[in-house]
């Protein structure tokens, strides 16, 4: 049984502990390899990181660096759902360089959620996370989008926050047309 029903729901927790941890930058890359039948995602952000006592024992739901709870669910249901289908887990961690946390699926498992709404995740961690740049990455099948909001940014300048609602409009239908140029599992 997992926590989510889309594995967006799950990048979008992971991403959201990177800016816990003051990341001011989130890599989120998902790459579908339907020859291959691998689906990897890998969330990177650059915060404090994790010292390596913390990072063996993460994946284990009665351990938390939250003051708010005493369980922390989402690493351990990502690292759950990935292995039951036939995929693998992995974080990597350096105190005051940040994290990554990598997950594989068996792209046509039967168990495997479906990839979901990342154009709303990705909106959702810029109007969520406006002091946090995030890139964004997906492939299929040798084939790569990318949308990055510090490149959206340079354009911008500082006057135009990208929550305003037509810098919002333009970065949606870009993630939109982009994911269904690639014909992948998260295009609209």
């Amino acid at each position: 049984m997992t926590v989510f029903r889309e594995l967006a729901h799950h990048i979008l927790d992971i991403a959201e502990n990177g800016v816990t941890a003051g990341a001011s930058l989130l890599t989120i890359t998902v790459c579908e390899d339907r020859r291959a039948d691998r689906l990897t995602i890998s969330i990177a952000d650059n915060g404090r990181g994790m010292s390596p006592e913390l990072v063996a024992q993460v994946t284990d739901p009665w351990v938390t660096s939250r003051t708010t709870r005493k369980v922390g669910l989402g690493i351990p249901f990502f690292k759950q759902t990935a292995q039951m289908c036939d995929g693998d887990f992995h974080i990597e961690s350096m105190v005051g360089q940040g994290t990554t946390t990598t997950a594989t699926f068996r792209y046509g498992h039967v168990d495997r959620p479906p990839l979901g709404d990342m154009v709303g995740t990705v909106l959702a961690l810029v109007v969520g996370y406006p002091q946090t740049a995030v890139c964004y990455r997906h492939c299929v099948d040798g084939q790569e989008f990318v949308l990055d909001t510090r490149e959206v940014r340079a354009v911008l300048g500082d006057e135009v926050p990208l929550s305003d609602p037509e810098v919002l409009a333009f970065l949606r239908e870009t993630l939109e047309e982009g994911l269904h140029a690639l014909g992948g599992e998260a295009r609209p």
